[in-house]
């Protein structure tokens, strides 16, 4: 009975033992573990680049709150030159992140160039909401930090029920889906619409 005893005591000390050397093993040289995509803060040529396409982005915007096709599409076509343009290998981030904002600006790219080519404020409108999205989805897996970003959701874009969004460097609600010169409405609807985001990388 005490031997057996014995026994059991050994196959427990045993057991403590081979558990605490693998509990401080540590992991082998070269090992590291798996770290979250990081992005720095953006280069100063880089913001000021990104910028332009923002600048000409809200100049589209601010020409169809006033209804002015012409205006809306030359604007429209600097969007596409400013996006071809981007100077992406100054962006301060990992491969993965580079290669999604180099989709996003090529999509931008075309959305930009087929606005021009849309029939009407009605049409290039849609071609603005797609636009938007694309955008919105660029500052933010570029983290743009060279100003705050609004994100504006218009809840009757296109009909009593189908919404439409665009962006803004402020908060104040000027809706380019309504404008100042609505068929139905004239300017009393240019301060419809809600923030429903905030993007601000520079903190």
């Amino acid at each position: 009975m005490r031997k057996i005893i014995l026994l059991i005591v050994i196959f427990i000390v045993a057991g403590l033992l081979v558990y605490k050397l693998l509990a401080d093993r540590k992991p082998e040289t070269g090992q590291t573990p798996d770290r979250a995509l990081r992005i720095s803060k953006n280069t100063s040529g880089f913001d000021s680049a990104f910028a332009g396409l923002m600048t000409e982005y809200f100049s589209v915007r601010d020409a169809l709150v006033e209804w002015d096709s012409a205006k809306a599409d030359e604007a429209a076509s600097q969007v596409s030159a400013k996006a071809e343009n981007l100077p992406l290998q100054l962006l301060k981030a990992d491969s993965s992140i580079i290669m999604t904002a180099k989709s996003l600006a090529a999509s931008i790219d075309a959305e930009a160039r087929g606005f021009v080519g849309e029939a009407g404020i009605a049409g290039r409108r849609h071609s603005f909401d797609m636009l938007t999205g694309e955008l919105y989805d660029l500052v933010r897996t570029v983290q743009y930090d060279g100003e705050k970003i609004y994100h504006i959701k218009c809840p009757m874009a296109f009909g009593d029920s189908v919404e439409g969004y665009w962006l803004s460097n402020t908060a104040q609600i000027i809706n380019p889906y309504m404008g100042k010169k609505h068929p139905s409405y004239g300017a009393k609807m240019l301060g419809c619409g809600q923030v429903m985001d905030s993007l601000d990388f520079g903190k």
